[in-house]
């Protein structure tokens, strides 16, 4: 750790899948546990940031501790309690369905920052129970028409690589791929919630670091702040990164702070 006289505060926004959790179910490992408890005992500032929604990433911090988050891709922000999350463009959103419409490709959407996928056809929930074992709950409504709903928090389509490759529209559209046959519509710059936070408490450049370890994280790779890639980042990631450090699930968030000495 840095002595006392030169101490300077780090505000860290780390990403939580394939970062500081790993493994099915997600767990995070000792190591992880050890450095970021340590992190705040040395008194620095500790928050997730992640694609995630607010819904599925409050229970994920009140088991480990962490107050502070960053989450639906950068359009949520949970700070001092006070939750804000926007929604996804209504146009950009009304613009794909249309071309998923057009295309037979089966589709869902969350009406609320809530584990609730809606969808107009018995496919999508076929499709989705096989790849994601259920862990949102299915509303099926025939009736369901984008531009009659509120606000749409998250999209999701049935679409694999090859027709992905094809879709011009999505070009459009902020969107990320976890696995082979579905895509999640969704922000994908966290850049934008940690420089609310930031505005809010007033850090500067120099003292945000972040984590993290797929594409969904290159937007908050910026050249302003600390970037850490995890080794078993993305190879884009790494090419951005200010410093690659060892897996996850072997040391990878204690060996970076060592090596900076954010901790000892």
């Amino acid at each position: 750790m840095e002595g006392k006289k030169d101490f300077r505060k780090k505000y860290f926004f780390f990403d939580i899948d394939g970062t500081i959790a790993i493994g099915m179910p997600r767990y995070i490992p000792e190591s992880t546990k050890y450095a970021l408890n340590k992190l705040k005992e040395n008194g620095h500032f500790i928050s997730v940031a992640t694609g995630r929604m607010y819904t599925m990433t409050k229970p994920f911090c009140d088991e480990f501790g962490i107050k502070n988050m960053v989450t639906d891709g950068g359009f949520g922000t949970v700070l001092n309690g006070k939750v804000d999350i926007k929604p996804l463009d209504k146009q950009m959103m009304i613009d794909i369905v249309d071309v998923f419409e057009e295309k037979g490709i089966p589709w869902a959407i969350c009406l609320a920052d809530e584990r609730v996928w809606h969808t107009k056809t018995k496919k999508f929930y076929d499709i989705m129970k096989k790849e994601t074992q259920n862990y949102m709950d299915t509303v099926i409504d025939p009736n369901l028409d984008i531009r009659k709903v509120k606000d749409v928090f998250k999209g999701f389509a049935c679409i694999n690589l090859e027709e992905e490759a094809q879709l011009e529209a999505l070009k459009n559209v902020t969107y990320t791929r976890y696995r082979p046959n579905y895509i999640i519509i969704e922000p994908d710059d966290k850049s934008l919630g940690i420089r609310k936070v930031m505005d809010l408490m007033g850090i500067e450049d120099q003292d945000v670091v972040v984590f993290g370890d797929n594409t969904n994280d290159i937007k908050m790779f910026r050249p302003e702040w600390t970037s850490i890639a995890m080794g078993n980042a993305v190879e884009e990631l790494k090419k951005i990164a200010d410093f690659v450090t060892k897996d996850a699930d072997d040391g990878g968030i204690e060996h970076a702070c060592r090596h900076f000495g954010w901790i000892d």
